[in-house]
Order: structure tokens, then sequence, then C-alpha cells
């Protein structure tokens, strides 16, 4: 049955309550690639170095990742309604501070502050999205992985279209849309029931011990340390304007969506989980290394099909994050975020200073070395991450009412 068709059992008839929070969501998401276009337009408008600039990542994904041990903890008791509302009224504020910005270490830390938000947000949204939807589980996952391929691609070309006039524009707008987001939410979504077991700080933590959880997250390291030297350090690569920069990540942005939601399921059904995750990560290697040797239209070719190996890792490594242990979803979601965001932080600091120690082919090397590392541990670990390869129902879906945030 096709979940777009209009029937029933559709994504497209959902409560107000699912539009609200998926809505909310695709600018959750377009806060990631908000920035991309715009990266040489801050640096040039705060006098800042690309390395600078690039802590823009950095920031927020090292908050992110240690938000991942409190989004459950603080879910867990105030509830999900109440939890997407903070994580909004967080992104609101920090966004329209990061628009004041004087300096790039202002613009750095209320970035930071964005993290924190933007986690406790898009963390909770798919629990809330899979309680409050009709048509089961599966159209409400499917819901979300739109909105957040959507906004992967829309990110990039908001901050094109509002950074042309100035580099602080696309963060205003980021806080108008988002402030929008938190009133639709707050008049239509009920009240989320509490889920009936609490989570701990440490739960995450001690999800890790699992062997095939470890193996995923380990792996997911390597693979985003990859994925984030492309997001973050290629616009300095491409040197291009804000419009033209923002064209080429929306078309990667597409790429990620469309391959992310309706070819990695069926090329899992084909081939099997570990078998599409390990050659999306070889052919991604090859890509991104040719990104860095080629001449500026390869360059532009490889950024853009990148997003095509990008969509498809994103969604395997979800399902390998939620299926391969007995820990509840969320707990197991949560540690397996905690490990992976680290490498999102470590790409944009790592790249640019590469560049700076030897030129700027390496840091592409290095991206598409650690890819491999990605695929030589689903290679070796291939026992241990068999129980979800295996088991090619959904996965997506929440436990206890909790979220989870694994793309």
């Amino acid at each position: 049955m096709d979940p777009f068709d209009a029937g029933a059992g559709s994504i497209l008839r959902q409560p107000k309550a699912v539009w609200a929070t998926a809505g909310a969501a695709v600018v959750a998401f377009m806060g990631i690639g908000l920035v991309d276009p715009i990266l040489p337009s801050i640096a040039q408008g705060l006098d800042a170095t690309a390395g600078q600039v690039s802590l823009l990542f950095t920031s927020y994904f090292l908050i992110t990742a240690f938000a991942m041990l409190v989004t459950g903890f603080v879910s867990s008791r105030i509830g999900g309604r109440r939890t997407l509302l903070l994580g909004l009224a967080l992104v609101v504020v920090f966004a329209a501070l990061a628009g004041t910005s004087g300096s790039v270490g202002e613009l750095v830390g209320f970035r930071a502050g964005w993290g924190l938000g933007n986690a406790l947000f898009v963390s909770t949204a798919l629990a809330v999205i899979v309680g409050a939807a009709a048509g089961g589980s599966a159209a409400a996952i499917l819901l979300y992985e739109s909105a957040l391929g959507l906004g992967m691609a829309c990110g990039p070309l908001l901050g094109a279209l509002l950074g042309d006039a100035s580099w602080r524009y696309p963060f205003f707008g980021t806080a108008f849309l988002m402030a929008i987001g938190f009133l639709c939410i707050t008049v239509f979504l009920k009240d989320q029931p509490k889920p009936a077991r609490k989570i701990s700080l440490l739960d995450p933590i001690k999800a890790l011990g699992h062997g095939g959880l470890a193996s995923a997250a380990a792996s997911a390291f390597f693979y985003n340390y990859t994925f984030f030297t492309v997001l973050a350090f290629t616009p300095f690569v491409l040197n291009m304007t804000p419009y033209k920069s923002g064209a080429v990540f929306f078309a990667w942005g597409v790429l990620l969506a469309v391959f992310s939601v309706l070819v990695a399921p069926r090329l899992q059904e084909r081939f099997g989980s570990l078998k599409v995750l390990g050659g999306s990560l070889v052919l991604l290697a090859v890509d991104v290394f040719a990104l860095g040797y080629g001449d500026h239209t390869t360059a532009i070719v490889c950024t853009i099909l990148s997003g095509a190996f990008i969509g498809v890792n994103n969604t395997v490594y979800t399902e390998l994050a939620l299926g391969v242990s007995d820990a509840p979803r969320p707990v197991a979601s949560a540690g397996y975020n905690f490990v992976r965001w680290f490498a999102a932080a470590a790409a944009p600091y790592f790249a640019p200073k590469i560049e700076e120690w030897t030129d700027i082919h390496v840091p592409f090397v290095v991206a598409a070395v650690t890819a491999v590392l990605g695929a030589v541990v689903v290679v070796v670990r291939r026992k241990a991450l068999t129980h979800e390869a295996e088991e090619l129902e959904p996965k997506h879906a929440t436990e206890d009412g909790v979220t989870v945030f694994a793309n």
C-alpha cells in the first residue's frame, strides 16, 4: 500500500497536532544546514577565519551530544508536550540572539544554546508524532523522516535567500518560524501522557554496554565525521555566492530526502541492511575523495551526490541503533546519539585545522578514511549487528512515549 495514497492509512490524513509537530520539525532540521551557504559571509562580516566560523557546528553538536543524556531524563518527567515547548522556546531565544552577535565568539555561544533547544525538541518530536498519528507507527515514521529530509533540503535554501541580504537574517527568520511552531503546538497539541518509567541520566551510557549497540554507535561515529566534513567544510572549498551554495546544498538535501525515505528501504529489503550500509559507506568514501581532488565542477557534483549516500546511511543506522539491543528504544537512541554527535562536533573543528597544517585536499582524504573505517566496523562486527539486519520490520517507533532522534 502506498503510504502517500489519500486513503485512511495515508500519512497525508493526520490530526492537526501531528501536522503542527511535523511542521515545527521541518524548521528544526532546517537549522542544521541553515548556516551552510552563509559561512563565508559570516566569516567576512565578523572578520573571522574559516576555522572560527566552523565552530558554529562544533558548539551546536557538542551540546547536542551531551543533551542526549538529558532529553529522555527531562521528557520522562515533564511529558512530551512540555519538552517540545521548552526546546522551541530555547531555539527562538538563541536563534534571535545569534542574529544580534557582534563577534564570532558570541555567535558560537548562542549557537550552543540553540543546539540544546533543538535537541530537546527534535529528540521528542518523533515520539509525539507516533503517539498522535493516524495510520500506525509506520506512517508516522515516514512523516517524520519526510520532515527531516525536507528540513535538511530547505535549510540551505532559506539560508541563501535571507543571507544574500545579510548573514543575520537567516537567524532571525528561524526564530520567527520556530515561534510560529511554538504557537501551533500550544494550540493543537494536547498534553501527552508521561511514561510509566523514568529515565535516568546514566541509562543511555549503560545501554552502550551492549556489543551490538556499541558497534552501531562506533561505526556511526566514523560516518558522522565524514558527513559533517561535507556539510561544514565544503562551503569554503566551493567558495560560491550564498545563492549558488544554497542551490547546491538544496539539491544535496533533496537527494538525502529521496534516498532516505524512498530508496533505502527498498535496498534493505533486497540486499539486507548490513550490505547496503557497508556498500554505501564505501561509495561515500570514493565520492568524498573525488570531491577533494576534483576540479570545481567535480566538487559540486560530488557534494550533491553525497546526499544520496548520506540519506541511505541515515535510515539504516537508525534501524540498527533502535533494534540491535534489548534496551528501550529511547534509551538506546540516546546512547547511540551521545556517541555519534561527538564526531559531528569534531569534524567542523578539525577539517579547517587539517587544511592549515597540510593543504585543502587532506581534510577530504581523512573524511574518506573515516567512512571506510565505518564500513570496517560493520564488517568486523557484523555478527553483533545481525540481530537487526535479519529483521526488516520497522523499529523506529518509541516505547514509553519518549523520543527517538536517530537521523
